[in-house]
């Protein structure tokens, strides 16, 4: 996507009632990984569609680990390394406050305490307003909230993990953390990275269009293209299209509906090439999926509630 037709998703979907924008200081787009010249430059675009809204009327969260530097603490969870990055974001949002800040994945060269109190100081000093977790292991999570209380810091209020239909290993221990200390799930590839669109199926199987993600990705087609999913994939459909709503909608409902059965807060992390795939994955808040619903997917999926 170039950053005319960013800007332009943004915009819509805040004219649409988003208030939520979720980055990370190392995003940049379809490049994965992404190469040191151009980390940083989704934090700027985000920065560019600030410009143009009130800064109170949105709630922006970015991360921190990553590697934004070749000499040795050019990455991690270290005091040093944080109070780097958090006044880099800072710049390239345009903002003098960052409403959500994430520790990305676990940095176990550095000590928990050591990060937790460099993340305390940032909500003290008002540059951070709260603070979540991503990509850790259930114990790592339950090891910050018990130093958070032991040490009177801030806690962490929101989990940032995969989860789609496909993937929900979270389900096994995360879930359950979330339940009992009150944080929020924000679920990230609910589309599974395009699959659970249904673009990549018809009745005859895979279909693979020019330039869509699974044509310079095969780390998607190992993982998604499989004989058991396609199978899964066509039973979805189905259900979707006695519904009268697309496969998108389909998963994104399923997800919401699941937090409600969890008992947790699941909040999709929507992500948008074209005005037409917002609208579409935003219709999906429309959707009243019902327990006999439920109850056909968890079969279609080989999976018991």
């Amino acid at each position: 996507m170039d950053k005319e037709t960013t800007l332009k998703i943004l915009k819509r979907a805040y004219d649409e009632g988003v208030n939520f924008i979720d980055t990370a200081n190392r995003y940049h787009g379809a490049m994965a990984p992404v190469d040191l010249a151009h980390v940083g430059n989704a934090e700027r675009i985000v920065g560019e569609f600030l410009k143009t809204v009130n800064r109170e009327s949105v709630v922006i969260s970015t991360k921190v680990r990553g590697k934004m530097g070749e000499f040795a603490n050019g990455e991690g969870l270290s005091r040093k390394h944080i109070q780097w990055q958090i006044k880099e974001s800072l710049k390239r949002l345009g903002t003098s406050y960052i409403d959500l800040y994430f520790i990305h994945w676990p940095d176990p060269d550095t000590p928990k305490l050591e990060t937790l109190r460099t993340l305390n100081s940032l909500v003290n000093n008002g540059l951070v307003y709260y603070l979540g977790v991503s990509n850790h292991s259930a114990i790592d999570v339950m090891e910050f909230l018990h130093l958070s209380k032991r040490y009177n810091l801030e806690k962490f209020v929101v989990m940032q993990e995969k989860y789609n239909m496909l993937e929900r290993d979270i389900e096994k221990d995360k879930v359950d953390i979330a339940r009992r200390y009150g944080l929020a799930v924000m679920a990230y590839s609910p589309l599974a990275q395009g699959f659970l669109t249904g673009k990549y199926t018809d009745r005859n199987g895979w279909k693979v269009e020019e330039l869509s993600r699974a044509t310079i990705s095969e780390d998607l087609k190992k993982r998604y293209f499989t004989d058991a999913n396609l199978k899964i994939l066509l039973g979805l459909k189905d259900i979707a299209s006695e519904l009268g709503i697309t496969l998108s909608q389909l998963a994104i409902a399923w997800l919401l509906k699941r937090g409600e059965q969890l008992g947790v807060t699941v909040i999709p992390l929507i992500g948008a090439s074209k005005v037409e795939h917002l609208e579409d994955n935003l219709s999906a808040l429309n959707v009243n999926l019902r327990d006999e619903h439920m109850k056909r997917i968890e079969e279609i999926l080989g999976k018991s509630t």
